[in-house]
């Protein structure tokens, strides 16, 4: 009876919704895109070429690290409980995480998922590992070093006591701060302990050398407060870091002391800050003026030292964050460029001080304003040694807001994250402000792509899940505004292969001629005219159009935006740019926000403002048609009372658009159809203008033509067909079979926050529906395959539910607030075929779909290890360190240093052997001494094993030893010859010149 009465109200002669049924309500979790929390840790594998993400437990998510590779390569690992990620690292096949439970975590790579959890008995403050290595060492509050096995997944023997304690017995208590192997020897660890630093060797189970700084009085430091000056101190160490070939260590301190040390004598060959040298010498010092008179600034703590090298290691930099006065608005990235190393036997101490005093050159790489950067990621070129810090080639930095920026290095320049970082990692790049989304057609969608300067990709390991394909579908495309006026588009998918997955760019902060101040509020994107439409705060509207730049590679100074008309901004290209979305016109009408846009498929932008106006521009000149206050052509409500409090009338609500959309149908007393444009307001007006052409230059001219006023403000407006409940939308090809005089009997379906109406427009009074209990935040008509199309909204209790048409009648619903944020459900986006897109946190998107089989969000179908490729050996020391004296160990040799003989061989070993044995038979060599061979271990055992290995290692080191005391005997033996014959030239010169004075 519902469908009768309302169907002839509204104008609809059929129920719309005969096939869709309750059952068919079955929620999908598609995709999530984004980062769920706060990033904490990020780390890169340049063998594998992948990058981990790891995220703080908030409210707005628990803790997880996030495993991105080339294009939509995606693998979440959680952790086992609700905790903060708080250090992250790659070893080998394998990733290390150590959470705020203080739980060390152990993740495989191959498998995708969690190997081991252990938790320690003391309180993890470093981690370290190394990919040549089967153990993890672990520094504790206590001072004491653990060395977890990671092949066995338990604890080994091994353990370095507090070193500090043992030296400095009155010492507080220290805890361990930082932990790095020596670049070139394996078995030398720096430690970095809270009071200083310590050179700890494997081979000889003691400390070498202990670094303690210590400012005497009157020293400056990197202090700011004179008054500390007058005592002796000792900054607590922050961070210690070894040169990339080993020839001296660095520690940072809490007063941004920057501290370079000899490794040998345990001297201080240079200390300090940013900006001053020799600061650990008695001497004024340089204070950073506060902001009131008489003040001063403190600094801000060193929070990452890197010492990295170009491809040459003794051709070295190091990059610095942390140590700005906090006066300082931008806190950069400082980058200290030394050049090469001065060779160390044979270069005076003035020299070696020299070289860090005077660096080459000393550069800022900036960092946005009001940011400050707390940790980095260098992304090298191939190797994972030197501590991750060879020939880097970027860095991705992390602000302490949990935002990423990309720079090159070493120059510093900004790098998009637009086809080189993932696709969630752009959504962090910086934080999103605005999405929507929009359906494009799949050709159009494919021919796309835009041509842009880049530099070398970095991100390209793993491999994507196969998906099934849907070539006979709409692309769903997102518009995604950043905070720095960045655009950039996608394909969402449904769930499928994506075929074109690159990402379009639009750069909002160039078009409107300004870097400050470009925030958008509302975009609109047509892909049939390959157009979109950016609307600000600032009340701009800048229109971007699919085309090539005719100047690539030259950039032009931006003219004066015109007040209150259009500016033509063409020039206002991208340099790096070549074919894409290029601007193409800007609208200031200087009215506030945009609150309302619309870009139609047929050459008409419509723009609402919050100061009440409303804006239409026809592309074709361009020019605006129609521009008006809604005063002008929308009436207030006439409201009566019984008694007034005031003979001055009240003050009428501000009013301003709040939904646009443009459809083809005929009016309630028209026989033929036009172009309209419907604008829905904040008070629930709904004012319709006919579009008809009639300029002289072919433009066309906006006419109002009536408003209905519904209940509350409007959420949505879809103009359908009354017979068969297809989308009515202003399309190329149905504005085309205009000229053939084709009447569409349509009505459409506007629904508000407390209700829902179907009519036809412009002021026909419909069919009206109200909500009950809850209030309708998104709504939009959907259809599912052919069985029909129903009303589909997002409810303030958090469900999705579906109505019939032209009934009104509720048909089923699900529940969704467990995966989307109820409290932004008025910027969800619901598509034509039931796809929500919404969010779920500050800088996570969702993609789920209503009409479902219950799908479940699984993250870990993508493939992640190649394992053909293969980690390179390690770096080892000098032939001149090895004559000198120099002890090496090998990764082979930590094995039974660190596990003892009696531990098996790990998996790693026995591969590496197999690998070793097998590349000996394809040569023709006979096998037999290898380190560990499976076959050898079988046959005698692992004790008998152990025992002979340890005795070849033994005589191996003993057959070193003679052949060192020979080299010894040689050298002495031709450096007497050679003083002998040095005398000998000496004499004759001395002799040549007395004969000389003679005469002779």
């Amino acid at each position: 009876m519902a469908h009768l009465l309302r169907g002839k109200q509204a104008g609809v002669p059929n129920d719309l919704s005969t096939g869709i049924v309750s059952d068919l309500f079955v929620l999908d979790h598609i995709r999530n895109f984004g980062i769920n929390s706060q990033i904490s840790q990020i780390a890169y594998d340049p063998v594998q070429s992948l990058i981990a993400v790891g995220t703080n437990d908030s409210k707005f998510g628990p803790g997880q690290i996030y495993v991105f590779g080339q294009k939509r390569v995606e693998v979440v690992l959680p952790l086992p409980h609700r905790a903060s990620v708080k250090i992250l690292q790659f070893c080998a096949d394998k990733i290390l995480c150590v959470d705020s439970r203080n739980d060390l975590q152990v993740y495989s790579l191959e498998t995708k998922r969690l190997v081991n959890a252990h938790s320690p008995p003391a309180r993890i403050t470093a981690l370290h590992s190394d990919p040549t290595l089967d153990y993890a060492l672990l520094g504790t509050q206590h001072g004491d070093i653990l060395a977890y096995d990671l092949d066995r997944e338990n604890l080994a023997p091994f353990e370095i006591p507090n070193l500090w304690r043992e030296q400095f017995p009155r010492s507080r208590l220290t805890s361990v701060v930082t932990l790095s192997f020596h670049p070139r020897d394996i078995g030398t660890l720096l430690i970095g302990y809270t009071d200083g630093a310590v050179i700890y060797s494997f081979k000889q189970n003691k400390a070498l050398k202990f670094f303690q700084y210590v400012l005497p009085k009157g020293a400056p430091g990197g202090d700011s407060d004179p008054a500390s000056m007058v005592t002796e101190r000792s900054p607590p160490l922050t961070q210690a870091v070894w040169h990339p070939t080993g020839t001296f260590i660095l520690t940072g301190h809490e007063d941004s002391s920057i501290v370079i040390w000899d490794p040998k004598d345990g001297r201080i060959i240079q200390a300090r800050t940013l900006q001053d040298t020799n600061i650990n010498k008695p001497g004024p010092g340089t204070f950073s003026p506060g902001a009131a008179p008489g003040t001063f600034a403190i600094k801000s703590p060193i929070f990452r030292i890197a010492w990295c090298a170009n491809q040459d290691p003794d051709d070295t930099g190091i990059l610095i964050a942390g140590g700005a006065p906090s006066t300082l608005t931008t806190k950069s990235l400082t980058f200290f460029e030394l050049g090469r190393t001065p060779v160390y036997g044979t270069s005076s101490w003035q020299v070696l001080s020299d070289h860090f005093e005077n660096p080459k050159r000393q550069r800022i790489l900036p960092c946005p304003p009001n940011t400050e950067v707390v940790d980095l990621c260098f992304i090298p070129r191939s190797s994972p040694h030197f501590a991750g810090n060879h020939d880097p080639v970027a860095i991705i930095a992390l602000l302490a807001s949990g935002e990423l920026i990309t720079l090159s290095f070493p120059s510093g320049m900004p790098i998009t994250p637009t086809n080189q970082l993932h696709l969630s990692m752009n959504l962090v790049h910086p934080f999103i402000n605005h999405a929507t989304l929009a359906p494009v057609e799949r050709t159009r969608w494919l021919g796309m792509t835009e041509k842009r300067q880049r530099g070398p990709q970095f991100l390209t390991g793993g491999v994507e899940a196969h998906h099934p394909s849907k070539r006979f579908e709409n692309r769903s495309i997102v518009q995604m505004a950043h905070a720095d006026g960045t655009v950039r588009l996608w394909d969402a998918g449904h769930a499928d292969e994506i075929e074109n997955d690159t990402l379009l760019q639009l750069d909002v902060a160039r078009a409107a001629g300004r870097q400050e101040g470009v925030d958008v509020t509302r975009m609109s994107f047509s892909g049939a005219a390959s157009e979109l439409s950016v609307g600000l705060r600032s009340g701009e509207v800048i229109v971007f159009r699919w085309g090539i730049n005719k100047h690539p590679g030259q950039e032009f100074p931006p003219g004066p935006n015109e007040e209150g008309a259009l500016t033509s901004i063409a020039d206002r290209t991208e340099a790096a740019l070549k074919e894409g979305l290029l601007p193409f016109t800007l609208l200031n009408q200087g009215n506030g926000p945009v609150t309302a846009l619309k870009h139609s498929d047929v050459g008409f932008v419509a723009a609402g403002f919050e100061q009440g106006s409303l804006a239409v521009v026809d592309l074709r000149g361009p020019t605006v048609i129609y521009s008006a206050q809604i005063g002008d052509f929308v009436k207030p409500d006439k409201r009566s009372s019984f008694r007034r409090s005031s003979k001055e009338p009240a003050a009428a609500n501000p009013e301003w658009p709040t939904s646009i959309e443009f459809s083809v149908m005929a009016l309630e007393d028209d026989d033929y159809s036009s172009i309209l444009l419907h604008v829905g307001t904040n008070l629930g007006h709904l004012a319709t203008f006919k579009l008809l052409p009639g300029g002289v230059d072919g433009t066309y001219t906006a006419s109002f033509v009536g408003a209905a006023s519904l209940d509350d403000r409007i959420v949505s407006i879809s103009p359908i067909h009354a017979e068969s409940g297809r989308p009515a939308y202003a399309s190329q090809t149905v504005v085309a079979g205009l000229r053939e005089g084709r009447k569409i009997n349509g009505v459409v379906v506007a629904v508000t926050a407390s209700g829902a109406r179907i009519f036809k427009p412009a002021t026909h009074k419909g069919a009206h529906k109200t909500w009950d209990d809850f209030l309708c935040d998104s709504a939009a008509v959907v259809h599912y395959e052919d069985r029909g199309y129903a009303l589909l909204g997002l409810y303030g209790d958090g469900c999705a539910r579906a109505y019939s048409i032209p009934a009104l009648k509720e048909i089923g619903s699900v529940k969704v607030d467990d995966v989307l944020d109820i409290r932004r459900f008025p910027e969800a986006v619901i598509t034509s075929t039931g796809d929500v897109f919404g969010w779920k946190g500050p800088a996570e998107m969702t993609l789920i779909n209503v009409f479902g089989i219950g799908l479940k969000l699984d993250q870990t179908r993508d493939t992640l290890i190649n394992p053909e490729l293969l980690i390179p050996p390690r770096p080892t020391i000098s032939n001149m360190q090895w004559i000198a004296g120099t002890q090496y160990v090998t990764p082979s040799d930590m094995d039974l240093l660190i596990g003892g003989p009696d531990r098996p061989p790990s998996k790693r070993m026995l591969a590496q052997a197999r690998s070793d044995e097998d590349e000996r038979r394809r040569e023709g060599r006979p096998g037999a001494t290898s380190l560990s061979t499976a076959s050898a271990a079988d046959e005698e055992g692992w004790g008998a094993w152990a025992t002979r290995n340890l005795n070849e290692r033994t005589e191996r080191l003993n057959i070193v030893g003679d052949s060192m005391n020979n080299l010894e005997q040689n050298s002495a033996g031709w450096a007497s010859d050679v003083n002998k014959y040095v005398k000998k030239q000496k004499q004759g010169l001395i002799m040549g010149a007395v004969k000389s004075k003679f005469g002779f």
